[in-house]
């Protein structure tokens, strides 16, 4: 970096001897003229070259600052190009107002976005657009300005005087307010964007003055291109090619967001806010107490009501994008609001699933040895000849207890023992037809009609196929058993492929469910005393997390219940890369 440094500034300072000597040597005349234009334009495309080069090598927010950069040097060197062009090619005197003035004056504007983009800071896509609109907005506002304090004494009513005055005065203001976002960056920035920041600022200073300077000489009369004048023009240009020598050769990777920004990480909004309400005043000041000719009156009035209309649309573009923004961050904290109670209700249920089957795994064994006791001595005393009818009965009845605790705590063995199992790709469509028809016995005779819908070349899913069988019957005997308090109706199985996952769903045309959240609870059920232990679902519900699923449960709106099934597709299915592929 010091080789690059000494190197610059040796040949920045032999550029500058040889200008003080030619502008000492040489008469006032075109040869000078020439010479001090051309080695003003030679710094300007250097310049504009070594912005452009940073913009096409960076990327995101630093990209950003250096299209802004580049793009405002690229308007001062039109400016300086075609005021050569008047003294070298055309070889006359530069006019008086001259056009280019109103390239000069807004090339500052890209300047002062770039600093107000903070690109030093990480940002949200959506913000950078929005500093994008804040822009266009301050540029509009800036010539908003021009055209109503400089532009009628340069070309409604000619009064140069005036407009000179007023062209100054306004120039000045425009570059002490760059001057000023720049030092605040640079207070606010750390490691390499400070340094950056720091030479932005330098050559901001330095260009500040020779622009003073610069135009105390053309009002005094007493200026010519390629007078001792330029030697602080000179001086600020390079300046600003080394600010972006040194910025090229930087490594310029925005810092994390502050937990607590300062009022100048809105300094881009806030310009904007003030040309928005700048507006009226003015155009208050130019209806009231505007005493000029009734043409520069009449001028002015229509400049701010041009100006009002172009900065009320960008008004009303900025509140549509920020009315957009709003809606994406409602709909992404009703998402992850959902979700957050989706994964709390599945925690729940796990760690319900998860005492209840240590519970049970201790317990069910120890009352599985005396129940069995009963039922073979209930047997033997209701084969006892001996025995009255009545004894005989109780015996029975005894037996059929014991039964009914021997499956209670069958079931309750197979709830608590749901280790995961060996898992294989299987076919979800054949486990699903074969759950069908293990509960198709029977259901015509009570009204019941199935319906199955899978949808074709379904992928393979890595899973234990008897786990799922059971599953899915399990699924289909709830749905069966609330049909038949209708006296009937209709259960429809459907399998669809949905953002990498299987969809398995069991609509009814039932009662529905009456406690939706409480459905997979262990011990839960709507069922008659004796006729379910309200594991069944529990059960499943373990199976589908067991398999990297999600299952659950809602009522339709037309009536009937509806379960959910979402399972994983097998990595490296045929189908899964078919529809990857589809969706690109």
């Amino acid at each position: 970096m010091k080789a690059w440094r000494y190197g610059w500034w040796g040949c920045a300072g032999l550029l500058l001897l040889v200008s003080l000597g030619v502008s000492l040597a040489l008469p006032r005349g075109f040869t000078v003229n020439a010479f001090g234009d051309l080695v003003a334009l030679f710094l300007f495309l250097l310049g504009t070259a070594v912005m452009l080069r940073n913009a096409l090598t960076t990327k995101g927010q630093s990209r950003a600052f250096w299209s802004l950069i580049t793009l405002g040097f690229a308007m001062w060197t039109a400016n300086h190009a075609w005021w050569s062009y008047y003294e070298v090619v055309l070889k006359r005197s530069l006019p008086d107002p001259f056009a280019g003035d109103i390239v000069l004056f807004l090339h500052v504007v890209p300047f002062m976005t770039a600093i107000a983009l903070r690109p030093h800071r990480v940002q949200e896509q959506e913000k950078l657009h929005l500093s994008t609109l804040n822009f266009l907005m301050v540029l509009a506002w800036w010539v908003f300005l021009y055209a109503f304090i400089v532009f009628p004494d340069e070309y409604v009513v000619l009064s140069i005087p005036v407009y000179t005055r007023n062209y100054d005065l306004l120039y000045s203001v425009e570059n002490s307010l760059f001057l000023f976002a720049t030092a605040i960056a640079c207070v606010r920035a750390t490691g390499p964007w400070r340094r950056v920041y720091a030479n932005l600022c330098a050559a901001a200073i330095a260009y500040g003055i020779s622009s003073a300077v610069l135009n105390h000489a053309i009002t005094k009369g007493t200026y010519y291109s390629g007078s001792a004048y330029d030697l602080l023009l000179f001086f600020a240009l390079s300046c600003f090619v080394w600010f972006g020598i040194e910025g090229g050769r930087s490594n310029l990777e925005p810092l994390p967001r502050e937990p607590n920004p300062s009022r100048w990480a809105t300094l881009a909004p806030r310009l904007a806010m003030i040309a928005i309400l700048s507006l009226p005043t003015i155009g208050l000041w130019a209806l009231f107490f505007d005493h000029s000719i009734p043409r520069l009156h009449q001028f002015r009035l229509f400049v701010c009501l041009v100006a009002m209309l172009v900065l009320g649309a960008f008004v009303f573009l900025k509140q549509y994008l920020l009315d957009h923004q709003l809606m994406r961050l409602l709909q992404t904290t009703d998402r992850s609001y959902q979700n957050l109670r989706r994964l709390q209700t599945e925690l729940v249920q796990k760690e319900k699933l998860a005492s209840l089957g240590r519970l049970v795994a201790g317990a069910a064994h120890e009352i599985n040895n005396p129940v069995t006791a009963i039922l073979g001595y209930s047997d033997l005393l209701s084969h006892d000849p001996g025995l009255s009818a009545q004894q005989v009965s109780m015996a029975q009845k005894i037996g059929q207890q014991a039964r009914r605790t021997r499956d209670l705590v069958s079931d309750l063995l197979s709830f608590a023992q749901q280790a995961p199992a060996e898992k294989s790709p299987i076919d979800v469509g054949m486990i699903l037809q074969r759950a069908v028809q293990v509960e198709l016995p029977g259901l015509d005779s009570r009204n019941i009609r199935v319906e199955v819908k899978l949808a074709p070349s379904l992928p393979s899913i890595l899973g234990n196929a008897h786990q799922l069988l059971q599953s899915f019957a399990q699924i289909l005997s709830n749905a069966i058993d609330a049909l038949e308090e209708v006296r009937g109706g209709t259960i429809t199985v459907t399998a669809t492929v949905i953002a990498g996952n299987i969809l398995v769903e069991f609509s009814d045309t039932g009662p529905g469910i009456r406690e939706p959240r409480r459905v997979f609870d262990p011990f839960y059920t709507t069922k008659p005393i004796g006729k379910g232990t309200g594991l069944g679902l529990s059960a499943t519900y373990g199976v589908i997390q067991n398999h990297k699923g999600q299952i659950t449960c809602r009522n339709r709106t037309e009536g009937g219940a509806v379960f959910s099934v979402f399972l994983p597709i097998a990595s490296g299915s045929s189908a899964l890369d078919a529809e990857a592929a589809h969706a690109h």
